[in-house]
């Protein structure tokens, strides 16, 4: 009962993680605690090379931790093997920096892949919850198109989809806004909002995005040369006064000024 009491706080948590590659010459992640509240969206930032991208392999099963503990929806993920691991991530949605759609499949069937491979469904299922999703996310058509055929945002939105497709409790971002234009990643974040009120899901997205994190996030950690420097609201963020995130945030001004002494 107890265990049960605790995973309803947190879908994901990380407790104390510790995290070397080559033999411990190369330290990643360095004592990493992480909740990450049920049903709530998280946005993880922090420079290149401070752990994200680690962590979110930990909350995936793709890494074990040298140290600590990643319970995922109640369950320790060091205890199960690689048979149950894999069973285990389909509790996942999982959208890439670039969607990672299949080229020589059209867009209905890159959706619509994850059910073939994994349910018992009719193909009159499969276009109906193929149909919803897309229609859901803004797509009334044409599908038959090939991810070449179609704009970048259009692309994000079918990745979206298929990560959505078999209804996930968990659905993670990997730089979801990284290389868009302004009023695409502004769809995005439009996306990433929708589905988290529509089907109330945990969400985490990783990234440098700072302007999306404020406006999306219930929580936001901050990532500081494997530590966890910040975690907290978005208001409380922009007044913190470490210096990493300090320094994030300056950056991140600088370029936008940048952008309007250009113009």
């Amino acid at each position: 009962m107890s265990d049960n009491t605790a995973k309803s706080e947190f879908a994901i948590e990380l407790k104390d993680v510790y995290k070397s590659f080559r033999d411990g010459r190369d330290q990643i992640l360095k004592g990493v605690s992480i909740g990450f509240p049920t049903g709530k969206l998280t946005y993880i930032l922090g420079s290149s090379g401070t752990g994200k991208s680690v962590t979110l392999k930990h909350i995936l099963g793709l890494l074990n931790p040298d140290s600590g503990e990643v319970r995922v929806l109640g369950t320790e993920l060091s205890k199960l093997n690689h048979h149950q691991v894999i069973e285990f991530r389909e509790k996942f949605g999982m959208v890439f920096q670039n969607s990672a759609l299949f080229d020589d499949m059209t867009v209905f069937e890159n959706v619509a892949f994850p059910l073939r491979e994994h349910t018992n469904l009719s193909e009159a299922q499969i276009e109906k919850e193929v149909v919803d999703i897309l229609m859901l996310l803004g797509m009334n058509g044409p599908y038959d198109k090939y991810p070449s055929e179609i704009s970048g945002g259009m692309r994000k939105r079918v990745g979206i989809a298929r990560a959505m497709i078999r209804r996930p409790e968990i659905l993670l971002y990997d730089e979801p806004t990284t290389g868009l234009d302004p009023l695409t990643r502004m769809t995005v974040d439009d996306l990433i909002e929708k589905l988290k009120r529509e089907f109330s899901l945990t969400s985490v997205v990783i990234s440098h995005d700072i302007p999306s994190a404020l406006r999306l996030a219930d929580q936001i950690v901050f990532l500081d040369k494997g530590k966890v420097v910040f975690s907290g609201l978005p208001h409380e963020f922009v007044k913190s006064e470490h210096p990493a995130i300090r320094d994030f945030i300056r950056a991140d001004l600088v370029s936008f000024e940048s952008l309007k002494v250009a113009k």
